[in-house]
């Protein structure tokens, strides 16, 4: 099959993501609890980047299956998603690859209706996994025809199995959690700041891996924004998830609701104010935010998952950017600003695509941007766009002629899974 006819393939797929686009919103509902806002707009995002697909011919057209013909990628994803997830898999569709899809336990209803517009289209060239995580990866380690794995899930779960992917010299690509900073300096438009800060913070309830994380606001205007940012909290529309006006809804694990509790627990002990929120029902965790934390809580050095902002101040482009870099997640970072903002953000940077390294590299993030929205800085993920970070935030495992390599720093999924025609098997 030619690389024109996977893609139109993949284009049947957004049409069809649209006729069953109601179905899609009422299993994100029911599985994950997600609300109708946020599934309306994330199968729109994902239509738009099946279609962007229609771009990429320069770049993937003359590609080959990593593994050679008939070969295959595993691929395990996290909960945190429901039609996001179509554009990982038809990534490694698109070069020739077969594809094995292991959704999360939480998402049983949304794994079913996609498997139901799959295979009408793509047949048994991609197919569903309905076992545990552990097996579907110990099967896709013994299985010959499985060239590459690639996990979206939590870096010290998936650590574990170095020596296992150097024994097999099989490759893997890893997508991993974010503690982004997001970084705001006396300069910076506010309004486009809080704005992006509210969009991006508690979209899904604050389950995003992209989701700011350390919120970094200058001492000159800490208070004025914390006062702003508060306000618009205030204004969220907290509950049932299927309800259209609800911004913020029960967060999908129980251990994420766990973890939260005790990171407000820990940030109160360590001279931490709860400005608003810090109430859990459940899974209901109502929004939240934190003035004054330090780097020493465990929720600013741990991710935290759901609607809860931890804020501290600083005085200096220095002293932001050494706190910044003090992490073991580098997925990306956001800065609001100019001079100094841009300085902090050249100094953040990594490299464009990923690259070989000695080591997991800290204090350098796969994503950096100045004045853009996390929606307009996302555009093309997985498609056109290269994601992953560096820290413990995303790498890649493989073995090339005979030596095992680290790497670093934004992929195409499309590409890692794939050979260039000089390079076929």
């Amino acid at each position: 099959m030619s690389f024109d006819d996977r893609l139109q393939r993949i284009l049947r797929l957004g049409d069809a993501l649209q006729r069953h686009k109601r179905e899609i919103v009422a299993a994100a509902v029911k599985d994950l609890q997600f609300t109708v806002k946020d599934s309306l707009k994330e199968v729109d995002i994902a239509v738009d980047r099946l279609r962007m697909f229609r771009e990429t011919g320069h770049l993937l057209g003359g590609r080959a299956p990593l593994g050679g013909p008939n070969s295959c990628v595993s691929l395990m994803l996290s909960y945190n998603g429901s039609a996001w997830i179509n554009t990982a898999i038809t990534s490694i569709y698109l070069v020739g690859n077969r594809v094995k899809v292991k959704f999360s336990s939480k998402g049983r209803d949304v794994m079913g209706l996609t498997e139901s517009m799959y295979r009408p289209i793509f047949g048994e060239e991609i197919t569903f996994y309905r076992g545990s995580g552990r097996s579907f990866i110990d099967r896709s380690l013994a299985e010959p025809d499985v060239a590459a794995v690639v996990v979206f899930g939590f870096d010290e779960n998936v650590l574990p199995y170095e020596r296992t992917f150097v024994d097999t010299k099989k490759k893997l690509i890893f997508e991993g959690p974010g503690q982004d900073p997001f970084i705001v300096f006396p300069d910076a438009d506010l309004e486009l700041a809080l704005t992006d800060l509210m969009a991006g913070k508690f979209m899904y309830s604050g389950q995003t891996c992209t989701a700011p994380k350390r919120i970094y606001i200058h001492q000159a205007i800490y208070h004025e924004f914390l006062a702003l940012f508060v306000d618009r909290v205030q204004r969220l529309v907290v509950g049932d998830p299927a309800d259209d006006r609800t911004d913020v809804s029960p967060v999908a694990s129980d251990l994420a609701v766990k973890r939260i509790r005790a990171q407000l627990d820990d940030a109160v002990r360590r001279g931490g104010e709860i400005l608003v929120g810090g109430r859990i029902e459940g899974n209901l965790i109502y929004p939240t935010v934190v003035k004054n934390a330090s780097d020493d809580m465990s929720g600013m050095r741990e991710e935290v998952f759901g609607p809860v902002a931890f804020t501290s101040s600083f005085v200096s482009a220095e002293e932001v950017l050494a706190r910044s870099r003090s992490h073991k997640y580098g997925l990306r970072a956001a800065l609001f600003g100019g001079g100094e903002a841009r300085k902090v953000a050249d100094a953040l940077r990594g490299e464009d695509y990923c690259h070989s390294v000695s080591d997991y590299t800290f204090g350098r993030f796969g994503t950096v941007v100045v004045n853009e929205t996390r929606a307009s800085s996302w555009r093309g993920a997985f498609v056109t766009k290269p994601v992953g970070g560096y820290g413990y935030s995303g790498w890649i495992w493989e073995t090339v002629n005979g030596r095992f390599q680290l790497k670093q720093g934004p992929k195409l999924l499309s590409t890692e899974t794939s050979l260039p025609p000089t390079e076929r098997p």
